[in-house]
């Protein structure tokens, strides 16, 4: 169970911010890594309503952290 508790942590963050950085959109990352969770739970994965809401949290951050990058390119792009 601490597997799946310490996945529901790292992973959907992690996948937000590479899918984000593969297609070069954050809409298409967060559609495919909520595809994925839906995936998972559909196949059983996920038995308990609290790893569903920690990994909802982990996509939460994961997005903050893609806008919080995307930000910060822009700034320093104006600035130069």
């Amino acid at each position: 169970m601490i597997d799946k508790i310490i996945s529901a942590i790292f992973l959907p963050a992690f996948f937000m911010i590479f899918f984000t950085r593969v297609t070069y959109s954050r809409l298409v990352g967060f559609l495919l890594t909520v595809a994925l969770i839906i995936v998972s739970a559909y196949n059983g994965y996920l038995h308990k309503w609290w790893v569903i809401i920690i990994e909802a949290a982990s996509l939460t951050i994961g997005l903050f952290i893609v806008n919080w990058t995307i930000m910060k390119k822009r700034n320093k792009k104006n600035t130069s």
